[in-house]
């Protein structure tokens, strides 16, 4: 049995990390921008996963119907929305889960620290200037979101001394306290200060935050989002951050790559990171854990985690 990783980068990590006897499978390099068949040849016959290439274009993905025992498509990204649309019927799509949790909460974090000090301000004027800033301490933080990433900001926030409350879908309780039901969302907005957006995109998630859900926001506030660009209105948001009302620090945008010549960029009130959440030197080696152990599981009989199709 096969599996396709795709590029040597990560498949030497994976087998200083386990042995390929020990994985219980083979592995090739196919990186998805030549046909599988031009790259495997007769071996795709064996293929049974395929590890996704983590943002870079894939132009070969059609390959994946070359593929006849493939069971698992393997993504590297907590997010897959865009993989759904590409897999292949009675194939498994597993997702990244635990992979993005410490660098895309860390991000999330030095965006809020960044915005609230007004650091990108004193970087870009690059003169020396006494001045009081806004704080992350004592700030009203609304994180929206509950999952492994969104867990994860808010055990980073704790020691910050803020007051956090927390949306998921539903409305419910647990070891830290409560979760609001994402329908008390409009009576929540007014009182954040800070609003972080870490949920999946799903056609219930998609424009979440519009032109009406901004405007219940206090002037001023902050709007994170670490989710994906198409939860928050462009245009909406573009209008409220230009105009002074609002301000966001953003690593995620709709459409991306984000234009260069987009309002935006230049907006006093912007922080713009180009969807670098999850790309960290602590990506590796969490990833390469969770490939130790779904890897085996193809021969072993065990269940396949994480599996989100």
């Amino acid at each position: 049995m096969i599996v396709t990783v795709p590029d040597q980068n990560l498949l030497d990590a994976l087998v200083a990390h386990t042995p390929e006897d020990q994985l219980g499978v083979t592995l090739r390099v196919w990186d998805w921008n030549r046909p599988v068949r031009d790259v495997l040849g007769d071996e795709a016959d064996d293929v049974v996963c395929t590890i996704v290439p983590y943002f870079r274009a894939a132009p070969e993905w059609r390959s994946l119907t070359d593929l006849p025992r493939l069971r698992l498509v393997q993504a590297q990204s907590a997010g897959y929305d865009n993989l759904l649309k590409i897999l292949p019927d009675g194939v498994h799509l597993a997702n990244a889960y635990g992979v993005h949790d410490a660098s895309t909460s860390e991000l999330a974090v030095g965006l809020m620290i960044s915005a609230q000090r007004e650091l990108p301000r004193f970087a870009r004027d690059r003169r020396w200037q006494v001045a009081t800033t806004r704080s992350l301490a004592d700030s009203r933080v609304l994180i929206v979101g509950v999952g492994a990433i969104g867990d994860a900001i808010r055990r980073r926030l704790e020691p910050f001394e803020v007051q956090i409350t927390r949306v998921g879908r539903a409305a419910r309780g647990d070891e830290h306290g409560t979760i609001h039901g994402i329908d008390e969302l409009p009576d929540l907005l007014p009182h954040a200060d800070i609003l972080v957006l870490i949920v999946p995109l799903t056609t219930d998630t998609r424009g979440l935050i519009g032109a009406e859900e901004l405007a219940l926001l206090p002037d001023d506030a902050l709007v994170v989002n670490v989710a994906r660009g198409p939860v928050v209105d462009t245009d909406a948001i573009t209008a409220e951050v230009t105009s002074g009302r609002l301000r966001m620090a953003s690593d995620v945008f709709d459409p991306e790559p984000f234009p260069d010549d987009h309002p935006l960029w230049q907006a006093d009130g912007a922080f713009i990171t180009p969807h670098i959440g999850g790309n960290s030197a602590a990506m590796l080696p969490r990833m390469v854990a969770l490939l130790a152990d779904q890897l085996p599981r193809l021969t072993d009989g065990r269940r396949l985690q994480h599996l989100v199709a």
